[in-house]
């Protein structure tokens, strides 16, 4: 069974900063992609960052150059690193994982979401 567990969201001021955590376990072959997605109250999930398992990243532009996402393959967690947060980035964050089960077919699995609320 393949589980993600997210840690390190809370409540920070505006301008303040949050490193959010999220190993993989379980039983696969291997991970490609690691992301992590938001949704806000009354908006779609939408994608943060994400790394490939070479270290090749993407980021939204909503938070390019205040996030930094990086991973460790050895330990199969992914962290977020996000800095000068603003009231508008409070939202659910949520991790996730395309894994490999012996054959070319990915599945994309999810954490269960942490709250991140930034205070004004």
């Amino acid at each position: 069974q393949v589980q993600l567990v997210e840690s390190g969201g809370g409540l920070v001021q505006a301008g303040g900063s949050l490193r959010l955590s999220c190993a993989a376990s379980g039983s696969y072959s291997s991970i490609s992609v690691m992301g992590w997605y938001r949704r806000a109250p009354g908006k779609p999930r939408d994608l943060v960052a994400s790394i490939s398992s070479s270290g090749s990243t993407n980021y939204a532009d909503s938070l390019k150059g205040r996030a930094n996402i990086s991973r460790d393959n050895a330990k199969n967690t992914v962290y977020l690193q996000m800095n000068s947060l603003k009231v508008e980035d409070t939202a659910v964050y949520y991790c996730s994982a395309d894994l490999s089960f012996g054959t070319s077919t990915l599945r994309r699995y999810w954490g269960q979401g942490t709250q991140v609320t930034v205070s004004s």
